[in-house]
């Protein structure tokens, strides 16, 4: 057994498989952060800090003539999200049901994706974690509400990036309204963002539900560092007569590296604001 406690679950092979198949299925779809930056791990739930190479001087001496340097690291920091199942629905399972209602499970791997992708993008202050967009010391860029207009934009963005010194290629993870504006708009029967993603950044273009706007980064690797204890995880809280009560979790951190490697692009509505 472990943290876990998987074994304690009163859940058949059939239906934790369905479970894990699904979340893992929402999973894929809405995180966008570790798609574009690099992941470090999975090291396990033992794993508590990643090690920043730097001393902390401590001003008091315990004795004279012998100072005191303290080590700096960055704590990981565990998410968890409970998932509420009706145990006769998942029993169904087993009876060869093929349209379980996992709805639960579906939430939760919502909310889960969008607090790592938060902390990625936007930033986690309280747990020590640093955005990627508040990261960036670039002023944010116009983008038009108007998908004909992006790739100007993209290429301005592009540009900015390149005259600071960060090599492509390059990729774009854009928020709902930005990513149905590329996705729908064309130019003489020819799509905007085939053009974007062949012509302009040479990377993908990504669906990234946590941001407002869109962010261009460099996906050439050493910029943006994700570092994972247990990677994401479903686990067994306690049962009822007709209810079991799972859980999903995680253990991670973010670091920026490099700042420089990313520029947020905002529409002018909000730029306004």
């Amino acid at each position: 057994m472990d943290l876990l406690k998987r074994d304690l679950a009163p859940i058949l092979d059939e239906a934790w498989e369905a479970i894990d198949n699904e979340a893992r299925r929402v999973l894929k779809l809405n995180l966008a952060g570790r798609k574009l930056v690099d992941f470090n791990g999975p090291f396990g739930w033992e794993f508590a800090a990643v090690n920043l190479g730097r001393l902390e001087l401590i001003r008091d001496q315990p004795v004279p003539g012998v100072s005191v340097g303290r080590r700096r690291v960055q704590p990981l920091i565990e998410l968890r999200t409970p998932i509420l199942l009706d145990t006769m629905e998942l029993d169904s399972i087993a009876r060869g049901a093929d349209d379980p209602d996992l709805g639960p499970v579906v939430e939760a791997a919502e909310k889960i994706a969008h607090a790592e992708d938060n902390a990625i993008f936007n930033g986690y202050r309280e747990a020590g974690i640093a955005g990627i967009i508040e990261s960036s010391p670039y002023a944010p860029l116009e983008i038009p509400a108007d998908g004909l207009h992006y790739p100007h934009a993209i290429v301005q963005a592009k540009e900015l990036l390149r005259e600071a010194g960060v090599s492509g290629p390059f990729a774009l993870a854009a928020g709902p309204k930005a990513y149905n504006e590329i996705s729908q708009g064309s130019e003489d029967g020819y799509p905007i963002r085939k053009r974007i993603e062949q012509q302009i950044i040479d990377g993908p273009i990504i669906w990234a539900p946590s941001i407002d706007g869109a962010v261009l980064l460099s996906i050439r690797g050493g910029d943006f560092e994700l570092t994972v204890g247990q990677d994401l995880s479903i686990g067994y809280a306690y049962h009822e007569r007709q209810n079991v009560e799972l859980y999903l979790t995680e253990s991670f951190t973010f670091r920026v590296l490099e700042p420089a490697a990313a520029i947020y692009l905002r529409h002018a509505s909000e730029l306004e604001v």
